[in-house]
């Protein structure tokens, strides 16, 4: 049995600490400094979904881990100019596996400060220069070319951490884990969900174009990495806003739905144009963003932006910020469980819901399915619970 010794646990109090293999060996090799316990649980939850995401739609994919969920989840998508620029990438050629990072940490770039990545393929150099001009913690991918480890080893004073994975590896089918000292069995969750789990249409409107399948998988796949209870809002291959660890399903759509709006509002001419301070960070100006779209900043906190900003834009009005989310159209919602109210179908629609994939087999899918037709949207019931703890 392989181990590697960790400084301590989740927290400094908690030594000794180590990860061990279930097996004869371990499928991980730290190729440069030197991950923790926390590190350890973003790089293989992460690495799994993104394995997952690889399997079943055969397209490079990239994830952003925090606390163990996902900030955001994508696939090696074109980007737009204005989501190049929302990422601050448009310098790099962008690489498929890059575009899928890009658009991975673009989700929720306030949430992926100081992120996990995990990557489906070998990392390029494009992909390790995005690595290498953000606040990250550390990388997992099956391998990396020779350009990208030098680009990585420089990264924190050469202390980034760098994990490489066996993308042969699968792991036993039972898994156990102690909480409070008692051993906890079950078979692992080893489904990945298909396009023939989306083969039940509950709703009048059974148009389902591939984009929406596709997006349907990714939400199903992200959510089944998430802390539960979980919802995802996808478009075009990225997830745009996830809500995780809620004890409250409509809270849940609530967050990832707030979130999925904020997305689409950074891509809003009057955002575009911000021209930023010289020497202001990637990070700051990110804060920046985010304190410009949100509505609920106080005057306070929305008058620190003249220190970053050399012209700061006036305040979007309800008005504008309505007008501009009408653009946002066509986005698909995935829940890790059933929906039990309504609530929740009202509130994505307010977000350009228009395809919803969900578990089914509430009491109440009755009304659910008529305020999805009620709003022409097109909903997937699975069968499949995706729960995560």
């Amino acid at each position: 049995m392989k181990s590697i010794e960790l400084k301590y646990g989740v927290n400094p109090n908690q030594k000794p600490a180590q990860i061990r293999s279930a097996g004869d060996e371990l499928p991980i090799k730290v190729l440069n400094g030197n991950p923790g316990y926390i590190n350890f649980m973003d790089a293989l939850n992460s690495w799994q979904l993104v394995k997952e995401l690889r399997t079943a739609l055969n397209m490079p994919a990239a994830a952003s881990f925090k606390h163990v969920s996902p900030a955001g989840a994508a696939l090696g998508v074109p980007m737009s100019d204005e989501q190049k620029k929302a990422c601050h990438v448009s310098e790099i050629d962008l690489s498929p596996l890059a575009a899928a990072y890009a658009r991975a940490r673009g989700a929720d770039r306030l949430s992926s400060f100081g992120d996990w990545a995990a990557l489906s393929d070998i990392c390029d150099k494009a992909t390790a220069e995005i690595l290498r001009n953000e606040v990250s913690d550390g990388v997992i991918a099956p391998g990396y070319t020779p350009e990208a480890l030098e680009l990585l080893k420089q990264k924190r004073g050469g202390k980034y951490n760098v994990i490489e994975v066996d993308p042969s590896y699968e792991p036993p089918e039972i898994e156990t884990r102690f909480i409070y000292g008692i051993e906890f069995l079950q078979k692992r969750n080893s489904v990945i969900p298909s396009f023939a789990d989306l083969d039940n249409i509950v709703t009048d409107n059974k148009e389902l174009p591939e984009t929406a399948k596709r997006d349907m998988i990714l939400a199903m796949l992200t959510l089944k990495y998430t802390q539960s209870n979980s919802v995802c809002y996808v478009y075009d291959g990225q997830v745009i806003g996830c809500g995780a660890g809620q004890q409250s399903r409509i809270h849940c759509t609530r967050l990832a739905g707030d979130k999925a709006d904020i997305w689409y509002l950074k891509q809003h001419p009057k955002v575009q144009g911000f021209k930023f301070k010289s020497g202001v960070g990637i990070a700051d100006q990110d804060n920046a963003m985010d304190l410009f779209v949100r509505n609920d900043v106080t005057e306070y906190e929305f008058s620190m932006l003249k220190d970053i900003l050399e012209t700061v834009p006036e305040r979007f009005t309800d008005e504008e910020r309505r007008e501009w989310l009408k653009g946002l159209k066509n986005v698909t919602l995935g829940s890790d469980a059933f929906f039990p109210f309504r609530d929740n179908i009202d509130r994505a629609a307010q977000s350009g819901v228009k395809y919803i994939v969900q578990a089914g087999g509430s009491l109440r899918d009755d009304i659910v399915i008529n305020a999805c037709n009620e709003y022409g949207m097109v909903m997937a019931a699975t069968g499949l619970r995706l729960f995560h703890h």
